[in-house]
């Protein structure tokens, strides 16, 4: 057994707010073990009362955009206004890169360091369906251990920031202040995603651009179709080295909550976001079953080959490997 399990997790233990459990409690549903998954469904099912409080934040932006200094900048301020604070991170990549959080933890030293927060890196390998599902789970875990503020961190691209939109309440795009042209560099699809975005190093020599950067996503994302009607994406520039700006940044986070309450939209998310997380956890089962048994194993194997050399299309590959699942 995982020397991490080597003492099965309680529902109450988590609820008490032992750090040492839910940390027990996420390596348990992160195990591909039947009997641990049996387990963490029995946990979760029993903490699913106790969920559903927290502000579910999910961040992004590119390497170098000053992610973890951010999160330990925020995070801390949260923490001084009484929050307590879980920061994961959803990385599909990280058995090849380490992920951001696994790499760049010691630019988190004082969250780190502080029993008021928690921090938990995305599981070591897997797809990006089966690293989010587990990071939705462990979210859930969180919540039901105290954490009242949830900071989910894309650390990929591309369907990693859909991923984290589709498990967060609000989605927070961070941009870099003078890199290049800003209108030439916004990526459509993630600023259509985002419900806020900021500029960070918006200190010392920066401050200028930070400002021009700022006003040219004010000016684009007007031509764009908002996530909301209830809400228009605002633009922030503030700085995580200095903390200036970071509470305006909050205050705009729960402005957003306030906002999406009052339309019932907050609502209506959360419980669309459930049932996308229920077919994401069903996927992950049947292909679990794909990877379980030996002779099925064997079977997918060779319709991968005929696949490969064109002998079978994959249409009817799909169809015999469904056909098997029954």
């Amino acid at each position: 057994m995982n020397p991490a399990l080597s003492k099965t997790p309680t529902a109450a233990e988590i609820r008490s707010g032992n750090r040492a459990a839910l940390a027990r409690a996420i390596t348990l549903i992160e195990s591909r073990r039947a009997d641990h998954q049996a387990l963490a469904r029995d946990l979760v099912q029993a903490l699913l009362p106790a969920t559903g409080k927290a502000y579910r934040v999910g961040i992004t932006g590119s390497p170098g955009v000053g992610k973890s200094t951010t999160i330990d900048t925020l995070g801390m301020y949260l923490i001084e206004q009484g929050h307590r604070v879980a920061v994961l991170a959803v990385d599909p990549s990280s058995a090849r890169t380490g992920g951001s959080i696994l790499g760049d933890k010691t630019r988190m030293a004082r969250l780190a360091n502080d029993d008021r927060a928690f921090i938990r890196p995305s599981p070591s390998s897997g797809t990006l369906g089966g690293v989010a599902a587990k990071t939705r789970e462990a979210m859930m875990l969180c919540e039901a251990a105290g954490f009242d503020v949830v900071l989910v961190e894309t650390v990929g691209v591309g369907q990693s920031e859909t991923a984290v939109c589709d498990m967060t309440d609000i989605f927070l795009a961070l941009m870099l202040p003078g890199a290049g042209d800003e209108l030439q560099g916004i990526k459509k699809g993630l600023v259509e995603l985002a419900d806020m975005i900021a500029i960070n190093k918006a200190d010392g020599d920066n401050i200028k651009r930070a400002t021009s950067a700022a006003a040219s996503y004010r000016a684009a994302l007007k031509i764009l179709t908002p996530r909301s009607q209830h809400w228009f994406p605002p633009v922030l520039t503030y700085s995580g080295l200095t903390g200036a700006g970071i509470p305006d940044l909050w205050q705009k986070i729960v402005e957003h909550r306030t906002a999406m309450n009052a339309s019932g939209e907050f609502a209506r998310r959360r419980s669309a976001q459930q049932v996308k997380w229920m077919w994401a956890m069903f996927e992950d089962r049947l292909k679990a079953r794909l990877r379980s048994d030996p002779a099925v194993r064997a079977r997918v194997k060779q319709i991968e080959a005929r696949v490969a050399d064109g002998r079978t299309s994959p249409a009817l590959a799909a169809d015999q490997i469904t056909e098997m699942l029954r």
